[in-house]
């Protein structure tokens, strides 16, 4: 079962590799800053970031499951942090982030339960603030050219996949589960080179942002800009095309498995404790790439309609006077 538990995580920790305290500290860090992002997105989210949050949950779902190659026969996948904190800003960006990764554990089994707290802020909070504040300086330096938004958008991406793999070490060495002599340059290296990946997804996102909607990249605490029904199907039917690549993804262990795998821990990860969709699969489907779209479909469509709800909730009321 061990295949099958980390067979989709390049961050995504496995109960078992960190400890009990370790985890539930993990716990209380994501419940307090989740409630303070519920706070500090009330009355920020406008007309259009209501469905902008579901459109970016809903693409960050299905570009992770795109594992792509890189070198020594290792894998990684897009994270999203960065992305989504630098079109709707940081705290928007966890609770967009605190959905993906959550659904992603509840309903998939992709990563552990007891560790979720630690994957959502390793995934989520650090990738997006990181991600953020990165690109803020950057193009401020560079200026308010589209240029200066590609590049600013790369390395924002590349540090937030850093900052996020350190990170991991870290827990991991506090949990006895490896030095952090050893996990942290295992870590950084192939992090390194996903992160490329990441600053690349990023940066053409961005661009592509930048050539149909410039105004999303005008981020503002109550926007102008009112929703439009047709923009927001067309960006949810993105969401669901890329998942039709899934089956194709790079069957190459992700980092963290790479890195569990080389140094000798890879078995202390556990069994799930319930199985429904695991390892983004229908029980059902007798076709492997069948099952894999459908589940895919059934992840974007699940974490559209939460974020979107979620934005929903705390959007900015008109006015009564």
């Amino acid at each position: 079962m061990i295949g099958s538990i980390l067979s989709a995580l390049p961050l995504h920790i496995p109960d078992g590799f960190l400890t009990a305290p370790v985890a539930l500290i993990g716990w209380l860090f994501v419940l307090l800053l989740i409630g303070w992002a519920l706070r500090q997105t009330r009355e920020q989210l406008g007309e259009r970031q209501v469905p902008l949050m579901g459109i970016l949950a809903a693409f960050i779902f299905a570009a992770q499951m795109l594992n792509f190659p890189v070198a020594g026969g290792t894998s990684g996948h897009m994270l999203g942090g960065a992305l989504s904190a630098i079109v709707l800003g940081p705290w928007a960006a966890v609770l967009i982030m605190t959905c993906v990764v959550a659904v992603q554990a509840l309903l998939f089994q992709d990563g552990g339960l007891l560790v979720l707290g630690w994957n959502i802020l390793n995934m989520g909070v650090l990738t997006a603030f990181t991600g953020y504040f990165v690109y803020q300086g950057a193009r401020k330096m560079l200026g308010n050219t589209r240029r200066a938004i590609l590049i600013a958008g790369f390395v924002g991406g590349w540090l937030s996949v850093m900052v996020g793999a350190i990170a991991t070490a870290v827990e991991l060495a506090v949990s006895r589960t490896s030095p952090l002599g050893v996990a942290l340059p295992a870590m950084a290296a192939v992090h390194s080179l996903i992160g490329i990946g990441e600053g690349l997804i990023t940066a053409a996102a961005l661009a592509f942002i930048a050539q149909t909607r410039p105004d999303l990249l005008r981020f503002s605490a109550r926007p102008p800009a009112t929703r439009s029904a047709g923009w927001v199907w067309g960006g949810l039917l993105i969401a669901l095309v890329v998942t039709l690549f899934s089956p194709w993804a790079s069957p190459s262990p992700d980092g963290l498995e790479r890195v569990a795998e080389d140094q000798g821990f890879l078995a202390k990860g556990l069994d799930p404790l319930y199985q429904i969709l695991p390892d983004y699969t229908v029980p059902l489907v007798k076709s492997e790439a069948g099952a894999t779209i459908l589940a895919g479909v059934v992840g974007v469509l699940l974490v559209f309609g939460i974020a979107y709800g979620v934005a929903w909730l705390r959007r900015a009321r008109p006015s009564s006077s």
